[in-house]
């Protein structure tokens, strides 16, 4: 069976060492799916990173003027590659455990984006440090950036999060998975790209990782889409005395559970509306919204809450 999994904040750290320490547990989950003759790609989350790279770079600008302020997609592709040797070299080490030999790689991947997505009209995505209102209106001159002030802490720059279109680096991954490669892709959603005259340029934005991770698992015809996150199940009334624990749900339900306003906006949310489009139009498709440690069991439908069409 051919998995596309997308890892939530809980399987990474904020830190390179409390990421290294986390990523041995991820691994391990990892390892167990292609221990059952599973293909594997795995797309993971990077907030924290990408703000930490950026933050990182905006202080040195601040204090060394020598050092240039780095543009969000360059920051994205930075965070790619950080994460991706991560999870490369603990996934590597719990096939070794397991006399399992497979190549794991990591693909840079660039996500294709509309230059006209409504989203650009009204960035709202805040990212990297805070800054002062002077601090803010020059880094604004330098790199376009709009800045907003954040919950009285200071300014902090906005950017649009559009919906994914296409993974340009689509054939690369399919290419890989034939060679029985363990693939990493579209990390933090991609890179964010449009197509202009000269070709696909780089822009500031911040794309949904499970909506990209759904639009990549339909593009190379995965049989499954997991979303491995840090509860064990969808609920109704999260966090509430009525809170339920939803097992399984069609399309029609989710959707209906979503206009009655039952999963957030930065967390549930864009799980579901991802297993939603990954699942419609195809009843033989399984989507699963799961915790980490239950991976294999929720491929298999025994854990989680699978989403399927109807």
């Amino acid at each position: 069976m051919r998995i596309v999994v997308a890892l939530g904040g809980n399987a990474l750290g904020n830190t390179p060492k409390e990421q290294l320490e986390l990523v041995k547990h991820t691994s391990t989950c990892i390892a167990e799916l292609v221990s059952q003759k599973h293909e594997v790609v795995i797309v993971h989350g990077n907030g924290p990173q990408v703000g930490m790279i950026q933050t990182a770079f905006d202080e040195a600008g601040q204090s060394n003027g020598n050092v240039p302020l780095m543009p969000l997609p360059e920051c994205g592709a930075m965070s790619q590659g950080y994460i991706g040797y991560h999870l490369q070299n603990g996934i590597k080490n719990a096939l070794e455990e397991r006399k399992l030999i497979r190549d794991v790689a990591t693909v840079v991947t660039q996500t294709l984006v509309d230059e006209n997505d409504e989203a650009f009209e009204t960035p709202t995505k805040p990212i990297g440090a805070f800054h002062s209102k002077t601090e803010a209106e020059e880094i604004s001159r330098a790199t376009g950036l709009p800045f907003v002030e954040d919950s009285g802490r200071g300014y902090r720059a906005v950017v649009a999060s559009p919906k994914p279109l296409d993974i340009v680096e689509k054939n690369s991954i399919r290419q890989l998975l034939k060679n029985e490669t363990i693939v990493i892709a579209a990390g933090g959603g991609g890179i964010p790209v449009v197509r202009t005259k000269t070709g696909l340029k780089g822009i500031p934005a911040v794309i949904d990782k499970d909506r990209s991770s759904a639009v990549l698992a339909q593009i190379i015809d995965a049989d499954a889409f997991v979303i491995l996150t840090a509860v064990d199940q969808v609920a109704l009334d999260f966090g509430k005395p009525t809170e339920r624990k939803i097992p399984k749900m069609s399309t029609a339900e989710a959707k209906a559970y979503i206009e009655e306003g039952h999963f957030a906006k930065g967390s549930m949310l864009p799980k579901v509306e991802a297993a939603i489009d990954f699942v419609s139009g195809k009843p033989e498709a399984k989507a699963v919204i799961a915790a980490l440690e239950d991976a294999a069991e929720a491929v298999r439908g025994e854990k989680g809450t699978v989403v399927h069409y109807e």
